[in-house]
């Protein structure tokens, strides 16, 4: 095997690797979204690997046309900063309007107390939220979990359209002129290397928040969430992160 292609597999494994943990948003809003959501651990692993294999492949497939097509890289690549672009925008907009509800969550999940008087009998009082589903003046009320369904296939789109940066000029273009097999092979050891740096921080997330002590903020955990996200879009609009 040409020394070149190994050095230039190597040096995609480490990119992967450094790209993936210097972003915050490949991990965070997983981390987040799974405490808000209750998401169980494996689901938690399927979304993040779901996604971090949309992320690699948006971009392999943008590389992949513009080496079919003979482009350039000053021709292919604003393709790319432009998704970029887009993406931190997304997920700016996405963290924001998942903080207003968040907040608006918090609020109705506030218990107050009611009290309640009959013709027989002592009067009795009982709690409730106005998350309560029905609100019944009944002694054992049901909670039911007021979350959004959509919030994984959220996460999968903003990770499909924001860019893998240094992919395709780094790793890509150099690995085409050696050959397709070389080109697999460097695309591969880069998708390898995110993902596997996405799930380790992801769980090293996910189990971290486990043990911290969140009940006296368990009914703000939706707007702590959603604005996790929105500052972290903010620190990749402004800060570049």
């Amino acid at each position: 095997m040409d020394s070149n292609l190994i050095t230039l597999s190597m040096t995609a494994a480490g990119i992967g690797f450094i790209h993936t943990l210097a972003g915050p948003d490949h991990y965070l809003p997983f981390i987040v979204f799974a405490k808000a959501q209750n998401w169980s651990l494996k689901k938690t692993w399927l979304i993040t690997f779901l996604s971090g294999l949309g992320h690699v492949l948006a971009s392999v497939l943008l590389g992949c046309v513009g080496i079919g097509l003979g482009l350039a890289l000053d021709q292919i690549m604003p393709f790319e900063m432009n998704r970029g672009t887009f993406a931190a925008w997304a997920i700016t907009t996405f963290g924001f309007v998942y903080l207003v509800w968040g907040l608006k969550h918090s609020f109705r999940s506030k218990t107050h107390q009611h009290v309640h008087f009959h013709e027989v009998g002592p009067p009795h009082t009982h709690s409730h939220s106005h998350l309560d589903t029905p609100h019944l003046h009944v002694h054992a009320a049901s909670v039911v979990a007021d979350k959004p369904s959509f919030t994984p296939w959220v996460l999968f789109t903003l990770l499909v359209f924001g860019p893998c940066e240094p992919l395709i000029p780094i790793l890509m273009y150099p690995a085409a002129t050696h050959s397709i097999a070389g080109l697999v092979m460097v695309t591969s050891v880069f998708f390898f290397s995110t993902v596997t740096a996405m799930l380790l921080s992801v769980t090293l997330g996910y189990l971290g928040v486990q043990y911290l002590n969140f009940t006296f903020l368990e009914r703000h955990t939706h707007a702590l969430a959603g604005g996790s996200v929105f500052l972290c879009g903010i620190g990749i609009i402004f800060f570049g992160m």
